[in-house]
């Protein structure tokens, strides 16, 4: 009876741990989709890597134009600006602060940054709030109901901290499509503030698009959740970043500003169909200035500003994955985990549901051949991606560097992501 127990025990180890070879089963398949993107021109460089909860690579391919990058090695320890993926890392810090009682979701912004205490509202001059005419939401009503040029009236509303995390403070970037609005963002040079003061100053310039409260409009709230979590702690963000997340977890691949042994690749281009360096100032979701990511940067932007390697920005999905735990340290409890991907806005949107900054999928992804229903996903603005499959146990990730993909690679993500599941269905 002992030795057939032994038995069980033993298969049932082999199953568990081979479980995550079963998701993938042919890689050359895989490998064709990533080359393609490659070999048509919309993509200088593309890495895709899947691990399990356990850290264990799954599937891993990396390909270059060698003519665009004759150098650089492109793998798990290559570092990437990632952006809006910065978002979920800065989010899941004010949940730790929101554990240690040093935070609230309900607690008004103008605590912490009373710089705001006088914001105002862009409105029309019919008096609607310019997030009516923003993000391709199109006018009201009437050819002469225009946003431009605006006025301002007071704010109303008070801003709160959950406000910041479902994007319904009020804050933009400069690509609304408002021109008006859109240039005085730009001409602010946020992204070159000296550090977080000069950043709060600025904006506290800065009209709101709409009233704290009233709609989800993507934009700066994290970043500015970011200067919240500082003022809060009374610790700058990549300090935040160290001591509560990548030291305790012993995360390498995650980080603010680069140090003297870390090389970024080139910022390219599609814009015009076909890849090329970026020109200065290209990037324009802030204006002509991006973040800073030198050694000695002072400004650390909690919605756009980190770097990471796909190693490392694994380990911090893993994280979520195991429900708020890496490398037997506990970074969150279970219930902010939940909290991240639990409905918050978007509800009505056919193809999933916003949490916490987290897109979570519906059944429209299977029957598309996209992915599954209940998948976490996210992105950032030079085209890398990533998902976390709760029910399978793993982590993906597509890391590129590519603003303004040419349209033959719109596609990118669903036709990776659904190779992955096509191969996983037919397993299951």
């Amino acid at each position: 009876m002992i030795k057939i127990f032994k038995f069980l025990i033993i298969v049932l180890c082999f199953c568990s741990c081979n479980h995550s070879n079963k998701l993938v089963n042919d890689s050359k398949e895989l490998n064709k989709i990533v080359d393609k993107y490659i070999e048509n021109g919309s993509q200088a460089l593309l890495l895709v890597r899947l691990e399990d909860k356990k850290g264990k690579t799954i599937y891993q391919y990396g390909k270059k134009n060698n003519d665009l990058i004759p150098d650089n090695e492109i793998n798990e320890s290559t570092w990437f600006r990632i952006w809006s993926m910065s978002k979920i890392v800065t989010i899941s810090l004010t949940l730790d602060l929101i554990e240690d009682g040093i935070l609230k979701l309900d607690d008004p912004v103008i605590k912490y940054i009373p710089e705001f205490k006088n914001l105002k509202v862009a409105i029309s001059k019919t008096g609607y709030p310019l997030s009516s005419y923003g993000q391709g939401l199109g006018t009201n009503k009437s050819q002469e109901d225009k946003p431009c040029p605006y006025e301002v009236v007071d704010n109303e509303n008070e801003m709160t901290v959950l406000q910041l995390i479902n994007h319904e403070a009020g804050f933009y970037y400069s690509t609304t499509g408002i021109e008006c609005l859109d240039d005085i963002l730009a001409s602010k040079n946020l992204a070159n503030s000296k550090n977080s003061d000069e950043l709060i100053q600025r904006l506290s310039e800065l009209p709101l698009i709409d009233f704290p409260g009233n709609k989800h409009f993507y934009g700066l709230n994290t970043t500015v959740l970011g200067l919240v979590n500082e003022r809060a702690s009374g610790i700058t963000l990549d300090q935040l970043v160290k001591n509560r997340i990548t030291d305790p977890m012993k995360i390498k691949g995650l980080r603010y500003n680069k140090t003297n042994n870390i090389e970024l690749l080139p910022v390219f281009s599609g814009a015009d169909q076909k890849i090329r360096l970026a020109n200065s100032g290209e990037l324009d979701i802030m204006g002509d200035y991006v973040p800073g990511y030198d050694i000695n940067n002072k400004l650390f932007m909690g919605g756009e500003g980190m770097i990471g390697t796909a190693d490392g920005y694994a380990d911090f999905l893993r994280m979520l994955l195991n429900h708020g735990q890496l490398n037997g340290h506990r970074f969150l409890n279970e219930s902010s985990v939940k909290q991240l991907y639990s409905p918050q806005t978007q509800l009505e949107n056919e193809y999933g549901y916003n949490g916490f900054n987290l897109w979570v999928t519906s059944s429209l992804y299977k029957e598309k051949g996209f992915g599954d229903e209940g998948l976490w996903t996210g992105g950032g603005y030079e085209g890398t991606h990533f998902w976390i499959d709760p029910k399978r146990d793993f982590v993906g990730l597509i890391m590129s560097q590519m603003f303004e993909t040419p349209k033959q690679g719109h596609d990118r993500d669903n036709q990776i992501r659904g190779e992955v599941y096509k191969q996983i269905f037919k397993n299951e």
